[in-house]
């Protein structure tokens, strides 16, 4: 059954109607996702290759666990949920630490209109990629780089086809935000 996403208005606040996910991006709805970027106390950041059954880049390598906010659902539940359906990680929301909310609106050349606010959050984490279970439809791989190897991917991102290279500022921000949160 298609989940029901709450269409938002330009500020991601809930306007009170719902819509299935399909509705959302053929027109093209703003909407929240909630992404949740995982790191080491070693420095490592888990990424994830998008399944190749997505519609969206697939195979490409991006956040730790993401996903649609369904309707009536916080972005605390959703970051929970779907760290638990996409890579079987049970958190809970006092261990998310939020970091931001960014806007990422893209139509795609197969009719896919994407109007998402990602609701950001980080979280400390000290286990195996042996502890992770990827759910097959959405998660085609895990696994763990440095810091410094995530920004040099970054840097060749135009070229690489490793990151979804549209997503470089986001992507510099969350390097950042994790470098620091390190150090504190």
């Amino acid at each position: 059954m298609e989940e029901n996403i709450d269409i938002v208005d330009q500020y991601g606040i809930p306007t009170g109607v719902s819509v299935p996910k399909s509705v959302i991006h053929t027109k093209g709805h703003l909407h929240n996702t909630a992404h949740v970027w995982l790191f080491t106390s070693e420095g490592k950041i888990l990424l994830q290759q998008r399944a190749a059954s997505k519609t969206i880049c697939p195979l490409l390598w991006d956040v730790s666990i993401a996903g649609h906010i369904d309707a009536g659902e916080t972005p605390e539940q959703a970051a929970v949920r779907e760290a638990k359906e996409e890579i079987g990680l049970s958190i809970s929301e006092k261990q998310l630490i939020k970091v931001g909310t960014f806007k990422c609106f893209r139509s795609y050349p197969n009719g896919i209109i994407d109007n998402e606010f990602h609701v950001t959050f980080i979280i400390e984490i000290n286990l195996p990629i042996e502890d992770f279970s990827p759910q097959k439809e959405e998660v085609e791989a895990l696994k763990f780089v440095s810091l410094s190897e995530f920004k040099t991917l970054l840097e060749h991102s135009e070229t690489n086809n490793h990151f979804v290279s549209s997503n470089r500022k986001y992507y510099d921000f969350v390097l950042e935000t994790i470098s620091t949160k390190r150090t504190q």
